[in-house]
């Protein structure tokens, strides 16, 4: 099984046509070999430790950016990502903003996209917070 660039090393995106077209997520992600790379939940911090107060895609944005640079930092690219998962303190205008969600994912971390879920949250570490985003990265 080869990545989406056609490189084994790496992970590739698989989606049956026996399930609903995935957007803005890949229903599964195989990834082989490699270093295993667990991201921790970021939200939209400023680098000393603020909350960006700000509305859920600008909050979104922050906490995306956030993510992809702590995995750069490990050596990681977007397309390394197998596994995100969002928090949300309102999935209903977390799905009311999913558009223009999908156009800062897109922006920042391109369309290999890692298998996803969204969770609402009574409330996050950060109180203020109105998302955060975790993950898991598989580097050749």
């Amino acid at each position: 099984m080869t990545g989406a660039d056609g490189d084994p090393a790496r992970p590739a995106r698989v989606n049956p046509p026996e399930l609903s077209p995935p957007r803005g997520f890949s229903h599964a992600v195989v990834a082989e070999g490699g270093r295993l790379v667990f991201l921790a939940g970021q939200t939209a911090l400023d680098a000393e430790g603020r909350l960006l107060p700000a509305d859920l895609p600008t909050q979104f944005e922050r906490a995306l950016a956030n993510l992809l640079t702590a995995l750069a930092a490990t050596g990681g690219s977007p397309a390394d990502l197998v596994r995100v998962t969002v928090y949300t303190t309102d999935v209903a205008a977390y799905r009311a903003c999913a558009g223009e969600l999908g156009r800062v994912w897109r922006r920042l971390a391109g369309r290999d996209y890692p298998a996803m879920a969204v969770i609402g949250a009574v409330r996050l570490w950060d109180e203020e917070a109105l998302v955060e985003l975790d993950g898991v990265a598989v580097l050749p």
